[in-house]
């Protein structure tokens, strides 16, 4: 792989104008002062994303709330670069909050990040800043992208700190998406971003990260979900591996894949949801084995390096945003007869079909629902979202 990486990857003959989207976080913040000092045209950004019907106590932190606004607003002030807020709340509430509850209600783990991702920063963001004559839009993600060289394509490569490398999230990019993205904080490391804020006098160089869903600030989901969809209340049986009745629940919505606590069962050994079954409307317990796959199914799909795998390749696979990488063999499956993956639904991807992904050594709780991405080295092959795991034999 020859890549021309980072600023030098864009011709030197391109428009200049950026779009920034600010979070009101360090590193968003950052990669504007970057950019300014590159030479490029900085308009700052942040995306309005809460809906109304959310009390003023919700709104109040995390991300993208009324003092992240006003966060953004000081440090675009100290940048001398103008400043918007941009009303995205509808197509957020649409494609991002409306998607998250309804995957629960499915039996599925769902990833809002991926989705808000893929919607709503990489896909009206991006139109916005086109609309305004900027060429490119950025944020404050870790991570990287180049231009092999050889293929004209454009990759997708890990944050050079790899503490804080966010291209699990991001592994949903079109090549559109990618060569009209910067990543200004992707080759630095998280104390270099805190220092050059400092340096810079940004008022939020040393404001603590936000780790919590921006729309569920007190990170309770299973309250979120009683009050925004209260028909996720639909009790029935908890079975365990066998079929045995040992409990009810209250609602599929409220368990996850590996969920031990909050089940309500005596057992004389740990017990675990091990599996949702929509069609009986069950959620499935069983013991630590039980949790072990030796792989998973995965659609929606979208291909980075290539358009779409023709043949079965070795990557190193993620199936968590904080769990270790491991190495998998992932083979193409026939696409069924009328099927459909394209972004114009709900599908993330925008290849056809489905892989089946095979670990070199079996993983714990594999989570329909959730992204797999993977990885060759530093370089984002592709990913897609799980449809099923394949669960060890024993």
């Amino acid at each position: 792989m020859m890549c021309a990486e980072g600023f030098e990857a864009a011709p030197a003959c391109a428009p200049r104008r950026v779009l920034v989207a600010m979070s009101g976080g360090v590193d968003s913040s950052v990669a504007a002062a970057l950019l300014k000092e590159r030479g490029f045209e900085v308009i700052g950004a942040t995306m309005q994303v809460w809906p109304r019907a959310f009390s003023t106590r919700e709104r109040e932190g995390g991300c993208c709330s009324i003092a992240a606004v006003e966060d953004a607003r000081r440090v675009a002030s100290t940048l001398g670069i103008p400043y918007y807020v941009l009303n995205f709340e509808e197509r957020f509430e649409e494609e991002v909050i409306s998607y998250f509850a309804r995957e629960y209600v499915s039996g599925r783990t769902p990833n809002p990040c991926v989705r808000c991702n893929q919607r709503i920063k990489f896909g009206h963001l991006l139109h916005k800043a086109k609309e305004i004559g900027a060429s490119f839009i950025a944020t404050g993600h870790y991570a990287r992208i180049c231009r092999d060289r050889e293929t004209g394509r454009h990759l997708l490569l890990t944050g050079k700190d790899a503490r804080k490398d966010q291209t699990y999230v991001l592994y949903s990019m079109t090549q559109d998406e990618l060569a009209h993205t910067l990543f200004p904080v992707g080759a630095f490391r998280k104390d270099e971003v805190r220092r050059i804020a400092a340096s810079l006098g940004l008022p939020v160089a040393e404001k603590r990260e936000s780790q919590e869903i921006c729309f569920i600030p007190d990170d309770d989901y299973r309250r979120f979900l009683r009050e925004y969809m209260p028909e996720a209340r639909d009790p029935g049986p908890i079975l365990d591996v066998e079929g045995k009745v040992l409990g009810e629940h209250e609602g599929i919505a409220f368990y996850t894949i590996g969920q031990r606590r909050g089940l309500g069962i005596a057992s004389a050994e740990p017990l675990y949801v091990v599996d949702i079954d929509p069609a009986r409307n069950a959620v499935i317990v069983g013991r630590q084995r039980d949790l072990m796959a030796e792989g998973l199914i995965a659609s929606e799909l979208n291909w980075i390096p290539f358009d779409r795998l023709e043949q079965p390749i070795e990557v190193e696979a993620k199936i968590r945003y904080r769990t270790p990488a491991v190495l998998a063999t992932v083979t193409p499956l026939a696409a069924r007869p009328g099927e459909d993956r394209t972004r114009g639904g709900d599908s993330i991807g925008s290849g056809p079909g489905e892989v089946e992904v095979r670990f070199s050594t079996p993983q714990r709780a594999v989570t329909p629902g959730q992204s797999v991405v993977f990885y060759d080295g530093e370089v984002v092959v592709g990913g897609g979202i799980i449809s099923k795991s394949l669960r060890n034999r024993h």
